[in-house]
């Protein structure tokens, strides 16, 4: 038996990681149909014929002796990207990488590091991890793994040594300040579980940041809002701010039940194939965690895909008044086929909707209150001065709504507009552009700022707060 994977997949700028959101689903010889297999006509043999030749070519007559392994990898990955800008060919390596950073465990020691001089050094220990339990501290520089140095490797070798399966031991040299001589210590690697949700009380009022959708962040969800309401007290409570800027996604479960936690009933999002009869729709059980109270979600032009799921709900369910600006518009689904040894490929097989049927691929949720976010002025020079979305992705998906213009979004219109109306203009101005950029210093952050003061009736708008009674 194949496995399949969905995932929703988004790398929201050049140069990121990507984030992948994905669920188990068997594939089984079943799906290689007759019909699938006469597919492949004379036309296919002859073309596969030809890659032979070119391939063969390459071999012999390239300046330089290649790989037969580095040009397969490069042809299959070649024909997956010419698709669009989310397929891709996985190499093993980055296959289980990806699976480690989506289910968000893995076998290790619970620190985080980084490199210095050729040493690893460590940033902090993690909460309740062997690391913490073993006295690690942050600064302890480590300079062998098992007696063997880590000067030579890069810091991807060094975490990938440290890393293993659960249950074995591993022993660190450490050289830690004001400590004449190296300290050896024994620790046994048990799962480690990153958290992507950051929490706390601001007032009286519940602010939830989630970083990434991994395989933790619901669990991390209930526990934040629990404690929330523990600390703030439930009769002072005034209401939930859901951060999800700059937040590229993550496993698609984790967005449906992210998205239920708000809602009581309906359907949070449908998925939609090539063909008519591939549809899936997820619904909403009963059971609010929030109780009711008015919720806030922020979002930003690194918002995507998994992300838009859940502003996408709880905005078409008026559960949430959306505040920022508009997110990227990454609206299609990948699904990852292990290849058994040979990695994986990622492959587009469908897109996603928001519960009132509206695609956001290659158009992005605009929010219900535009907020632009000001950057400081060293900062000026390292943020582009208009949106980086998908749409502006080459190979890009088209959004296929019949009344959707996405045009504006990858080229601009030389002819003047006409007039507009007010409702017109208003909608302009809530797709106006703001840095994708999240302040640490929370007086700073203009839209968390502004997103305090409309619950606190500081501020008021008429989209706050949002109306369940109007819901699509």
């Amino acid at each position: 038996m194949i496995r399949k994977i969905s995932l929703l997949l988004c790398g929201v700028v050049v140069g990121a990681g990507l984030s992948s959101t994905f669920t188990y689903a068997p594939w089984t010889s079943a799906d290689l149909t007759i019909g699938n297999a006469k597919a492949a006509t004379s036309d296919t043999f002859r073309h596969i014929n030809l890659f032979g030749d070119v391939f063969e070519r390459v071999r012999k007559e390239y300046v330089e002796q290649p790989t037969d392994k580095d040009l397969i990898a490069a042809a299959l990955n070649g024909m997956l990207t010419s698709l669009d800008p989310h397929s891709s060919y996985l190499s093993p390596e980055s296959f289980e990488e990806m699976a480690v950073e989506t289910s968000g465990e893995f076998g290790g020691l619970g620190i985080q590091v980084t490199m210095e001089n050729g040493l690893v050094k460590v940033i902090s220990p993690i909460d309740d991890t062997p690391a913490h339990a073993a006295g690690i501290l942050a600064d302890d520089i480590i300079t062998h793994l098992d007696d063997e140095a880590v000067r030579g490797l890069n810091l991807t070798e060094a975490v990938d040594r440290m890393r293993g399966k659960v249950g074995t031991k591993i022993t660190l040299t450490i050289v830690r300040k004001d400590v004449e001589k190296p300290i050896k210590v024994d620790i046994t690697r048990e799962i480690i579980k990153i958290s992507s949700i950051r929490s706390k009380a601001l007032d009286d009022i519940a602010y939830i940041r989630i970083t990434q959708f991994n395989g933790q962040a619901f669990d991390g969800l209930k526990k934040a809002i629990a404690k929330l309401e523990k600390e703030i007290g439930s009769n002072k409570l005034k209401g939930f701010i859901l951060d999800l800027r700059s937040n590229p996604g993550g496993q698609l479960d984790q967005s449906i039940a992210i998205s239920d936690t708000f809602l009581d009933q309906g359907e949070i999002v449908s998925t939609r194939g090539r063909n008519k009869d591939e549809v899936k729709r997820y619904y909403a059980r009963a059971g609010d965690l929030t109780k009711g109270l008015p919720v806030v979600v922020l979002i930003n032009g690194g918002s995507a895909s998994a992300s838009e799921i859940v502003a996408g709900a709880l905005s078409d369910h008026n559960r949430a008044t959306l505040i920022g600006s508009k997110s990227f518009g990454k609206g299609s689904v990948q699904t990852i086929i292990p290849l058994g040894n040979n990695g994986a490929i990622r492959l587009t097989t469908a897109r996603y909707y928001t519960p009132s049927g509206t695609s956001i691929q290659a158009k992005g949720i605009v929010p219900d209150i535009f907020i632009k976010q000001e950057l400081p002025d060293e900062l000026k020079d390292r943020f582009p001065q208009e949106s980086q979305t998908e749409a502006k992705l080459r190979g890009h998906l088209e959004n296929t709504d019949k009344q959707t213009d996405t045009a504006s979004d990858s080229e601009p219109k030389a002819e003047a507009e006409p007039d507009l109306s007010d409702e017109e203009k208003a909608q302009k101005a809530r797709e106006a552009y703001s840095p994708s950029y999240v302040p640490s210093e929370e007086d700073k952050d203009t839209q968390l700022q502004y997103a305090l003061k409309l619950m606190r009736g500081e501020e008021s708008n008429a989209a706050f707060p949002a109306n369940q009674s109007n819901a699509q």
